[in-house]
């Protein structure tokens, strides 16, 4: 049986494989052999031809009716700001508002100043001050009153920098790759918006949506930021079978804890509009979408650990290709799961504060609906996240094993 000799060229797991390489050594591309290469292509084209047949049966209609209206939305910004008694009070009821002057700034009453009231509340959060703009509710009484609302801050000029400062990040460091990367996630976007969204809304059954959603996204993303080849066909498929996995979970303990999907505020908004969905179907498809970017991660690191591997020991069978990779799996699991940990629980911070504060135990905290949710989107999400590991490493390991001498992949690109 031939021996891995990790001492001869250290380069090979200290540098390309103990890193965490996300790279597909699609410059070269593997070498299956064209009955493997075969298969893996069959196997990808068939999950394709599937998501596009779920795509078309799901495509929501275009004669969605608006729920709720908001009124017409237009931009201010504040030119003065006084603390004084609320409309009909006095002072001595010590019932004090924030009192805005503001310049509309576009609409059909650009130009004008209205003046709008705030309650000063006890927080110590963020108030309009002179200067910042604003985004205010429009409507028109029956008597031609215009009345405004605050609705936002504007804050598309902020966030507009702080997405050409991502790109640019991405295109420096990443360069064409970076670019694939960035056309993925223009496809994401795209297909959250133009398909997640209004099929959900429409009332399409969540979980289908989300499949076939995560599986158009995981197509794009890794075929634009890898190329069309073997290895990228392997994280492909390592990725949708790590998925399924992750819904299936998810299915089970969503039912196991009997979670309703209700207690989520913006659900009950939904409902009471009129929107009819099914909570908890959108409850799993949440988690199976939220898993999608951390697993194409990991499957495309292990692809590219046993693709280099292979590249340094040709004739190195399947249990020692992937005894090896499974190592660097192990250190990108060990820190991508308290990742999940800490982005899940950073996100319901005000939740836990809340609990905190209302006295309730650990016990009771973690049993309540919003708090278990994010127990079961956290462990579900990790549990696939561990499962992918193998599951990509072996068929990694397996496929380019089984393609001979001259089915070795090429060496790894950097």
């Amino acid at each position: 049986m031939p021996q891995i000799d990790t001492s001869a060229k250290p380069w090979a797991y200290g540098g390309i494989v103990g890193a965490h390489d996300h790279h597909l050594h699609g410059d070269h591309d593997w070498n299956l052999g064209p009955r493997v290469e075969r298969t893996v292509w069959v196997a990808v084209v068939a999950w394709g031809v599937a998501t596009l047949l779920g795509l078309l049966l799901l495509w929501p209609g275009d004669d969605r009716p608006i729920a709720y209206d908001s009124g017409d939305r237009v931009q201010a910004q504040v030119v003065g700001v006084t603390v004084q008694p609320c409309a009909g009070t006095e002072a001595s009821d010590l019932v004090d508002c924030r009192s805005l002057s503001l310049l509309i700034t576009s609409g059909p009453t650009s130009g004008q100043t209205v003046t709008l009231e705030l309650a000063v509340t006890a927080g110590e959060g963020r108030v309009p001050t002179t200067g910042d703009e604003l985004v205010l509710a429009r409507d028109v009484a029956d008597d031609g009153t215009e009345l405004y609302s605050f609705l936002d801050y504007q804050r598309s000029g902020a966030l507009a920098v702080l997405v050409v400062l991502f790109c640019l990040a991405v295109l420096v460091f990443g360069r064409w790759k970076g670019l694939g990367a960035l056309a993925g996630l223009a496809v994401s976007v795209i297909v959250l918006v133009a398909f997640v969204l209004p099929a959900l809304l429409e009332g399409s059954n969540p979980v289908l949506v989300a499949i076939v959603g995560a599986s158009i996204i995981a197509y794009a993303s890794l075929y634009l930021a890898h190329g069309f080849n073997a290895a990228t066909n392997v994280a492909l498929l390592s990725t949708l079978m790590s998925l399924a996995l992750t819904g299936l979970l998810a299915w089970v303990f969503i039912e196991m804890a009997t979670l309703t999907g209700l207690s989520d505020e913006n659900a009950l908004f939904l409902d009471a509009l009129g929107v009819r969905l099914d909570m908890r179907g959108l409850l799993l498809a949440g988690i199976v979408i939220g898993s999608l970017g951390v697993l194409d991660d990991v499957t495309v690191t292990q692809v590219s650990a046993v693709g280099a591997l292979r590249a340094t020991v040709p004739d190195a069978t399947t249990t020692e290709l992937y005894r090896r990779a499974i190592v660097v799996g192990r250190d990108h699991v060990s820190s991508t799961v308290n990742t999940l940990f800490l982005a899940y629980a950073g996100a319901a911070l005000p939740l836990l504060l809340l609990f905190s504060q209302t006295g309730r135990s650990v016990g009771e905290a973690a049993t309540g609906e919003d708090v278990a949710i994010e127990i079961v989107r956290t462990l579900v999400g990790s549990i696939g996240l561990i499962a992918s590991v193998p599951i990509s490493t072996w068929l990694a390991a397996s496929l380019v094993s089984r393609a001979g001498d001259g089915g070795a992949a090429s060496d790894a690109a950097t």
